[in-house]
């Protein structure tokens, strides 16, 4: 990809942000960048079928933490460290687990197929992210509903699931939005813990004898 084309994929993806679809910006992302975040993982795991589980869990990350990015870089720069992030735990907890590895399965000049580099154009994606998201508890649902699908902000969050005038004083919103962005935060480790433990069952494999 030329450095003309990039820049006009970067503005793409942030003028989406901006206007608050996420899901279509990280779409935008994942069908320009994603053979190259796939080989990336692919280098890191040299397992095939590892690395595109690793995908899946990184096209869901990007949906979580994107809202948070804060553009002191280009998106794709960004992107890197948490797809390098991802595969490195997997390669951990995976080691950990002692699933076998083909080092040779994966080679640094793969083109993927579509359907490989881009799971989340896929239902099945969006499917297995919906059923995460239903392991965590009522509060934690309603503030991935209004932080992540409405887009609303802490302020507004913290009004919205506030329960007395009280709560809504501005002294009261302003302690609240904090609370709830340290809530936010756990909330993402634990999809990312739920995502990293289901794609280690799914990819497992009987030990060789």
């Amino acid at each position: 990809m030329e450095s003309s084309e990039r820049q006009a994929l970067e503005q793409r993806i942030q003028e989406r942000c901006l206007r608050g679809d996420i899901e279509q910006a990280v779409r935008i992302a994942l069908e320009g960048y994603g053979p190259e975040f796939l080989r990336l993982l692919g280098s890191i795991l040299h397992d095939r079928e590892l690395a595109r589980d690793a995908y899946g869990i990184f096209s869901e990350r990007l949906l979580l933490d994107l809202p948070d990015f804060r553009w002191e870089c280009s998106f794709r720069t960004w992107a890197y460290q948490v797809a390098r992030h991802v595969g490195y735990r997997l390669a951990h907890a995976a080691a950990a687990r002692e699933l076998p590895v083909s080092h040779g399965a994966f080679h640094d000049e793969v083109q993927p197929e579509r359907s490989q580099t881009s799971p989340w154009l896929q239902t099945t994606v969006k499917a297995r992210f919906r059923a995460l998201r239903e392991q965590l508890t009522p509060h934690e649902q309603t503030i991935l509903m209004l932080r992540v699908d409405r887009r609303m902000s802490w302020s507004d969050v913290a009004r919205a699931m506030a329960t007395s005038d009280e709560e809504r004083t501005p002294g009261a919103v302003n302690r609240r939005a904090a609370v709830l962005r340290q809530q936010f935060q756990r909330i993402k480790e634990r999809l990312r813990e739920l995502a990293l433990e289901a794609e280690l069952f799914s990819s497992s494999h009987p030990p060789v004898s």
